[in-house]
């Protein structure tokens, strides 16, 4: 490798904050706040979704109510539909 044109590439700790998660791996991101993590000073990254709140891993996926939605839409709207106005 050519020396100072690739970035620095070392561990991160990646932290999902509502489940506790916290997945050490290595990557190129490291401007995130330093941790310490069993001694030693990591960079980590917080993330919102991971495996353990993530719908499709955990089965507790929510149904959209698109009928419903559709039946709101008209009942705001289709008002302005039926009321076009004549052509001269």
């Amino acid at each position: 490798m050519k020396k100072d044109i690739h970035p620095k590439y070392d561990w991160v700790l990646y932290r999902c904050p509502s489940t506790g998660t916290e997945i050490l791996t290595r990557s190129t991101k490291m401007d995130g706040p330093k941790m310490n993590y069993k001694g030693q000073e990591i960079p980590s990254v917080s993330i919102e979704i991971c495996s353990d709140n993530h719908p499709f891993y955990t089965g507790k996926s929510g149904l959209v109510d698109t009928a419903g939605r559709a039946d709101a839409f008209n009942k705001r709207f289709g008002a302005l539909r039926a009321k076009k106005p004549a052509a001269k």
